[in-house]
């Protein structure tokens, strides 16, 4: 079995999830190929002494790796899918963060799910991505979302929308989300969208804090293509594809589609998607029930 691991350190908090990877990895005879500037931390750190292989880029992973170990939060998976990309590679996410949807093995159960991997008895969970074309973009797709937001001023910008050619709407906001399934539990959510299953084939787009009132989340297909036209005060807005943000000139058009390819997650048995809501969202700890 061959596995990439690529992670972040939080210092004492990640440091015996790291150690309890690799020692069961290695007990197994797991070739182990490691994110080269999480490996110099760990080497700086001593938390691994021995000599590992390494990657560096998208180009070094190919169809020979069996599955990416991502160490961290979910933040730390959707920097993970840019190694990933197309490759098919399926990911899995071990928390070391906080409020995680997508990172599902505590570190209470390490050992026992890492078994679960190692016997390939998960399932895979494939989700949908989104690209944009825009010529200040280079790495052009996000799992969560991709979102348009007002940059050095207080003032709303106009996101004119229009779908598949028809003109939808011009909000007046703070910016707009365009959310994936799996980005609908971020934030998106946070800004009064809808939880969608990772399965829904949809999109949901969300304005930030509209001026119009009326200006609700919308779900539609995810076969649907979006164009937007964002006008301000300021010569330009921000574009951000889940972490990572662009400047972008006044008026310039955005098309936003889906990616003609998705990314595998790992799914463990008994940790469903519904089970990960009632546990995060708290679903349920009402003293009624």
């Amino acid at each position: 079995m061959k596995v990439a691991i690529f992670g972040q350190y939080y210092q004492n908090d990640t440091r015996p999830i790291i150690k309890d990877i690799f020692v069961f990895f290695n007990k197994n005879n797991v070739e182990l190929v490691i994110e080269e500037k999480f490996l110099e931390i760990l080497y700086k750190e001593e938390i691994v002494s021995k000599k590992y292989n390494t990657f560096a880029s998208h180009e070094d992973l190919d169809s020979s790796f069996d599955i990416l170990i991502s160490i961290g939060g979910d933040g730390t998976i959707l920097r993970a899918t840019t190694f990933v990309r197309d490759s098919g590679i399926p990911i899995l996410g071990v928390n070391a963060g906080r409020l995680g949807f997508l990172a599902k093995v505590q570190k209470e159960n390490i050992e026992s799910f890492l078994q679960i991997v190692l016997e390939k008895k998960y399932t895979i969970s494939e989700r949908t991505l989104l690209s944009i074309k825009c010529p200040d973009i280079d790495l052009n797709f996000a799992m969560n979302e991709i979102a348009v937001s007002r940059k050095d001023t207080t003032s709303m910008i106009t996101i004119e929308t229009f779908l598949n050619g028809e003109y939808l709407n011009s909000y007046w906001a703070d910016g707009l989300i365009i959310s994936t399934p799996t980005g609908s539990t971020g934030y998106s959510l946070s800004c009064g969208g809808p939880i969608l299953t990772p399965n829904v084939n949809a999109l949901v787009i969300t304005p930030i804090a509209p001026h119009n009132l009326n200006a609700r989340p919308l779900v539609i297909p995810d076969d649907t293509e979006i164009k937007l036209k964002v006008s301000g005060r300021e010569e330009q807005y921000l574009v951000s594809l889940d972490s990572r943000i662009t400047s972008i000139s006044n008026n310039s058009e955005l098309i936003i589609n889906k990616t003609p390819f998705k990314i595998n997650m790992v799914e463990i048995p008994d940790e469903t998607f519904f089970k990960t809501l009632r546990n995060k969202l708290l679903w349920g700890e009402d003293k009624r029930n």
